[in-house]
């Protein structure tokens, strides 16, 4: 789509892919989009030396031109682990959005009040803890205790990034936090495993038990086997994912966030239609109360109230 043509033609993107459709689904009124990424340009952001994964360049004007194509309000930018502790592209890409944006940012322990507060004053309210040991290192967990302490007084909220398979080891120190706690993506379930299995189950055990642990019901692309297919002419996106979601949607209705996770970073599958994931939505939030919740009440609540 011409719309988003300043990604598109990034050198080094995929070169088949023409962008996304423009999904059937209408969003309701203030819809966010609670998970997605700006990425450089890296010759104004450079990225972190340290990085797991070089990305192609992901500008805010493509990232905000999507949201308009796709019908969202608002967006919800996290930093993602190629740009480190450098939140710069990410504060530049909020102080743009003309308060249509905020952030998750990633912060060090050696981090001062100064510069919290002036990530808060440009939008940031959560910062991001990444136990996924293929894109990130370790980090003590006294270290992320204390830099959770610190944050804590802000307002902010810690969003986590594991994998289903590491929850038990996590457990304690999530349930510990001293904030709201944002776990992306379902804590990645195994897809393969039934959604009333013990695996599954224990992240259900998990919300449950704590109140202050919500969590997004995003990225199918990431965690399906059988992937977007198409029946008697109708689109079924990754209908592997939609019990795990719509589980947690009608169990936890004003706990759950969804976001498209633009541009969809490391994923070497397949590259996703956002237009095609935004028409996902009615599979796990089949209701207009749910879908109001999932998209507009419950990432108004936390990031602009």
């Amino acid at each position: 789509m011409s719309n988003v043509e300043p990604f598109i033609k990034t050198p080094g993107w995929l070169d088949y892919y023409d962008g996304p459709s423009r999904p059937r689904f209408r969003l309701p009124p203030d819809a966010v989009d609670a998970h997605c990424h700006v990425f450089g340009p890296g010759a104004v952001f450079p990225y972190a030396p340290q990085r797991k994964y070089t990305p192609c360049d992901a500008p805010k004007e493509a990232l905000f031109a999507l949201r308009d194509h796709l019908g969202f309000a608002k967006n919800v930018i996290v930093q993602a682990t190629c740009h480190g502790t450098d939140n710069r592209a990410l504060v530049d890409a909020l102080k743009a959005s003309g308060g249509r944006a905020r952030g998750v940012a990633t912060v060090s322990q050696d981090i001062t009040d100064a510069e919290l507060q002036a990530l808060h004053a440009a939008g940031v309210r959560g910062t991001r803890f990444n136990f996924v040991k293929r894109l990130a290192d370790f980090t003590p967990r006294e270290v992320l205790a204390d830099i959770a302490a610190r944050i804590a007084p802000l307002g902010w909220h810690v969003v986590v990034y594991f994998e289903s398979k590491d929850l038990p080891e996590l457990y304690d120190f999530f349930t510990a936090l001293p904030t709201t706690v944002v776990v992306d993506h379902m804590g990645r379930p195994d897809v393969t495993q039934p959604v009333d299995g013990p695996e599954f189950q224990r992240f259900v055990a998990l919300m449950r038990e704590h109140p202050n642990i919500w969590s997004k019901v995003s990225c199918p692309e990431r965690l399906s086997q059988s992937g977007p297919h198409a029946l008697n002419g109708e689109q079924h996106a990754y209908q592997d994912v939609v019990p795990f979601a719509r589980s947690l949607v009608e169990t936890f209705p004003d706990r759950v966030l969804w976001g498209t996770d633009w541009p969809h970073p490391n994923l070497k599958s397949h590259m996703p239609d956002d237009g095609l994931l935004v028409d996902y939505i009615p599979q796990i939030a089949p209701t207009a109360a749910l879908q109001r919740s999932l998209l507009v009440d419950n990432p108004n609540r936390l990031y602009w109230s």
